[in-house]
């Protein structure tokens, strides 16, 4: 079986505020690479003319746009972060360019709602691909590579089926679309 791997470069910044170390709880940015490995979910020989399950322009596109456009030069804030609420009172715009996160967005935690989102998406278009692994590399000396389903290792919130980490659109947190 051939997968497909693709590779992302964004730009971050976030803080840490529930005690990984004093220097993460000023905020701080990395440039990351995620990357994801991409396998069919079913197999077959090729068909002797297209010659792939599903072509790399639909496989990567949702998932280069929501990272593009949604995580590059996004600030990345523990939904209980007073700096949040701060954003929210006195600059609501750019508070809308805040990933929220249940508790500090470490990059464990990070690779697991960006496997989340990225499962959501595929499933929306139509289960045609599997994320079997995505790899987040904060620096590097620092990597997090993540299998297997993300929403049993993620926090448990009131109504988690409307977390912005399980909807298949543009969401980077559950105050906006």
């Amino acid at each position: 079986m051939a997968d497909l791997i693709f590779t992302r470069r964004f730009s971050m910044g976030h803080r840490l505020i529930h005690g990984a170390s004093e220097s993460c709880a000023l905020p701080h940015g990395h440039n990351e690479f995620v990357t994801i490995r991409l396998e069919p979910t079913a197999t077959g020989p090729l068909d002797g003319h297209s010659n792939m399950p599903v072509s790399f322009q639909r496989a990567k596109s949702a998932w280069h746009r929501f990272v593009d456009e949604r995580l590059d030069h996004a600030l990345q804030l523990a939904g209980d972060d007073p700096l949040l609420a701060w954003f929210r009172a006195h600059e609501p715009a750019r508070a809308a360019r805040i990933i929220v996160t249940p508790g500090d967005p470490t990059t464990e935690l990070m690779a697991c709602l960006m496997k989340a989102k990225l499962d959501a998406m595929l499933a929306a278009d139509g289960d045609l691909l599997h994320c079997t692994t995505i790899t987040l590399q904060e620096t590097p000396t620092n990597t997090v590579e993540f299998t297997g389903n993300p929403l049993d290792m993620l926090p448990t919130p009131r109504a988690p089926e409307h977390c912005w980490w399980r909807r298949p659109d543009m969401s980077i947190s559950d105050d906006t679309p």
